[in-house]
């Protein structure tokens, strides 16, 4: 059995009050003000909260969510999280030569990834040549020229892998798809990998496009209805809040479809009005449905027979036949899978009643607009594609896509990440993308599909894999099978990061390694032509301008954009134009605007306030670029991971104090988690079951096909989770999900239904192993 091992100590020992009634509020603004003041100083503090997500400032580093168009946006355009993102980027704190000389491998090795990142910005290039025990200094040149050297050396080019962060600009994924793809390869695995890519799957084979469908004035203007499902708003994207809060205020209602009770969709005190912060608040979900774990594509099915009985009883009360019959097919085929369902089959695999499904189904019947917003609680699971299909047959029965206020809407998680596959980051672009970056750079670029992230590991496990750069992120923590992740890249002769921050990757190198230290979205980018601006794409589909604000952190940073020019130019010279590119960003631009679709006029229009929205042909013309020219009904037999007697179905999430795999700090406030994190959440009729107690020290045990991998140390916390479920945090959970546990279709890591055991722990809270 795998078990976590060789990582670090940590003496917390939490404790819990229970989950929190409301979000945000006056605690949200005093956390906020002494986070950032903490780590920026009050002058930086200024500098860059005033500025972030304005038109004249910088993005916010954190999630994608969308802005309201830029009349309508307040001084203050950020939420606690965004706070501590941008804190966390621009703070004072410095790790260096000093820092790497004081600390060995092995020291690094047994800290937290919390600690780890707290330590400050990284400030120069540095190296771990083969077998130190420390990094020390290296040149950008050095640097760069073994860099090339190993590249311009593999025997084959796809003995390389480009991994991307989320966060990564436009023009920096832009430049590092096409340097890939220059040295010969597709192995460009992202974080969308681990994400949403069933999200992408599921909408480009039903509707034609792999995005969400919907504009921001959708949700606060437009929508009767919005069902966010698998999806925490108030600490995964807490600026949504406001958008909902401005709908109920239009009479929309809101439906919260998650296992676990959440904060965020209790009473909402907004902190820029005197409502929020001195009265009751905004109580948000008008209905709250606790599914059980993986049980939404039960409940959706359950929901669409539902609407066909209705249509039954009463004919053109719950259906658009014009829009089906005009835009559609397959309705017969999924209507007929519908009418066979057995409903009690759907009460087990949801965990919710009939009553529940049709008291859900009435509100859907009384909304001429529907939203459906989702996240990761529906895209990491082994059948998340199907549960999005059935998403989509959902709102394609009331012709609730391409009009406004309805739609799926895919709540993307980083600032970039749907900007990114935009740009050609992606294992398997279309033909017509390579074939307009070679009409546009003059060289045929490789057309067999590369390695995803998943199989990036698989294939580095495998020792097919020499060479490993990440742009950004933090991926043995990201991804599945923490121990094989983190053995896989030990087999790499050489790993390279290029990083704003120290984080647990970095101490897990490859027999070579460099850390390369970049700007951040905050920081003043000046190159030969002069200071430039990056541009991103949020979840709506709206691309903008973001211009940094701060001096940078160190002489030796470079930015992203200039990191991979300069290493185009190192390996290839200026065949493709890399010099030019590097000193104007503008140049670009001017690529893009050739090469992917939608970006015409793109600097004159990213210049214009807020910038533009990209075509999305459903949405703007219900026109549907399927394989078959019509939106696609699908069938979708209803399953769900099931756990057997004695075992529990754990899903991960995040703490509030917490960004993706960025930990801010120890305490979850909106479920009462207080000094750890290495707690679960289960079920008091479970622990009962279990002969376990709340607080009791347990171990996690998952359960594969391929053996069992543990988690130990875990505080158990009696909580509502529903019968037979638990949660844990991401990404100290991480361990638990194997590699070959992935979803269908899109290889996405199971994270969110893993099976385990828990067992009384074999070690005391004190020897608790963290990453």
């Amino acid at each position: 059995m795998a078990e976590q091992a060789n990582h670090p100590t940590h003496p917390a020992h939490p404790t819990s009050s229970g989950p929190g009634k409301s979000s945000v509020g006056i605690h949200s603004i005093t956390e906020s003000a002494h986070y950032a003041l903490a780590e920026m100083g009050p002058r930086r503090s200024l500098q860059t909260l005033l500025s972030v997500n304005h038109v004249d400032g910088f993005d916010c580093p954190s999630c994608a969510w969308g802005d309201p168009d830029p009349e309508h946006r307040k001084s203050a355009e950020f939420c606690e999280n965004g706070v501590k993102a941008v804190a966390w980027e621009a703070t004072r704190k410095r790790v260096d030569a000093a820092f790497f000389a004081e600390h060995s491998l092995t020291d690094l090795r047994k800290r937290d990834g919390h600690w780890l990142e707290s330590q400050g910005r990284l400030a120069q290039p540095m190296h771990l040549a083969p077998g130190a025990a420390h990094y020390t200094p290296v040149s950008w040149d050095d640097a760069l020229t073994l860099i090339a050297g190993r590249l311009r050396g593999l025997a084959d080019p796809n003995r390389a892998v480009f991994y991307t962060s989320g966060r990564t600009s436009n023009e920096a994924a832009f430049l590092y798809q096409l340097l890939a793809r220059r040295l010969g390869t597709n192995n460009l695995p992202d974080c969308s990998n681990m994400c949403h890519e069933s999200s992408g799957a599921a909408l480009a084979e039903t509707l034609g496009v792999g995005k969400g469908l919907i504009a921001y004035d959708d949700i606060t203007d437009h929508a009767d209805l919005i069902i966010v499902v698998g999806q925490n708003p108030g600490t995964c994207h807490p600026r949504m809040l406001t958008a909902l809060e401005e709908a109920k205020r239009r009479g929309a209602r809101i439906v919260a479809v998650n296992p676990l009770p959440e904060a965020g969709f209790g009473r909402f005190r907004n902190p820029q009005t005197a409502h929020g912060l001195a009265g009751p608040g905004t109580r948000l979900a008008d209905r709250c449905l606790p599914v059980r774990v993986n049980g939404d594509l039960a409940l959706f099915a359950g929901l669409n027979r539902a609407l066909i009985d209705h249509e039954d009883g009463e004919p053109g009360s719950a259906l658009d036949h014009d829009f089906i019959d005009r835009y559609c097919d397959g309705f017969e085929e999924a209507v007929a899978a519908w009418r066979a369902l057995d409903r009690s089959r759907i009460e087990t695999l949801s965990g919710l009643s009939r009553r529940q499904i049709e008291e859900c189904a009435a509100d859907v019947l009384a909304a001429d607009s529907v939203v459906v917003c989702w996240a990761m609680g529906l895209t990491q699971h082994r059948n998340a594609v199907a549960t999005i299909r059935e998403i989509v047959n959902f709102l394609l029965l009331r012709g609730n896509v391409g009009r406004p206020g309805a739609g799926p809407a895919p709540i993307r998680g980083h600032s970039n990440v749907q900007g990114d596959r935009t740009m050609g980051i992606w294992e398997k672009m279309p033909d017509a993308f390579l074939d307009r970056l070679r009409d546009e750079f003059g060289f045929d670029p490789p057309r067999a599909h590369g390695l995803d992230t998943v199989d990036s590991i698989r294939a580095m496990r495998d020792g097919g894999i020499d060479v490993f750069m990440g742009l950004g992120g933090n991926f043995s923590a990201a991804a599945p099978d923490t121990d094989v992740t983190e053995a896989a890249l030990a087999r790499c002769a050489l790993t390279v990061h290029i990083a704003t921050k120290l984080n647990r990757t970095h101490v897990c190198p490859g027999a070579e390694a460099l850390l390369l230290p970049c700007l951040g979205r905050t920081e003043r980018d000046r190159q030969a032509s002069g200071e430039q601006f990056v541009t991103v794409e949020d979840t709506m589909a709206m691309v903008h301008a973001s211009h940094g604000r701060l001096l940078p952190g160190s002489p030796h940073l470079r930015s992203e954009t200039a990191i991979v020019a300069d290493l185009g130019r190192a390996l290839f010279g200026d065949d493709l134009g890399w010099r030019a590119m590097r000193d104007d960003y503008a140049v670009i631009r001017r690529h893009i605007e050739h090469v992917v679709p939608g970006f015409h006029a793109f600097e004159q229009r990213v210049r214009q306030p807020g910038g533009f929205m990209l075509p999305r042909a459903p949405r703007d013309s219900r026109v549907f670029p399927t394989a078959t020219g019509k939106a696609r009904f699908t069938v979708n037999p209803p399953t769900a991971a099931e756990a057997p007697p004695g075992h529990l179905l754990l899903t991960t999430v995040r703490s509030h104090d917490q960004f993706n795999t960025t930990v801010y700090g120890l305490d979850d406030r909106y479920r009462g988690i207080k000094g750890g994190r290495r707690v679960v959440f289960v079920n008091g009729d479970d622990l009962r079951e279990l002969h376990l107690h709340d607080g009791d020290l347990v171990d996690l045990i998952s359960v594969s096909p391929d053996g069992e991998r543990r988690a130990p140390a875990f505080r158990a916390v009696r909580y509502p989770t529903p019968h037979g479920c638990a949660a844990a945090y991401f990404p100290e959970a991480n361990v638990l999900v194997a590699l070959e546990s992935t979803a269908e279709t899109s290889n996405t890591p199971a994270a969110k239904s893993i099976v385990i055991r828990v067992e009384p722990s074999r070690q005391h809270p004190d020897q608790a192993q963290v990453r």
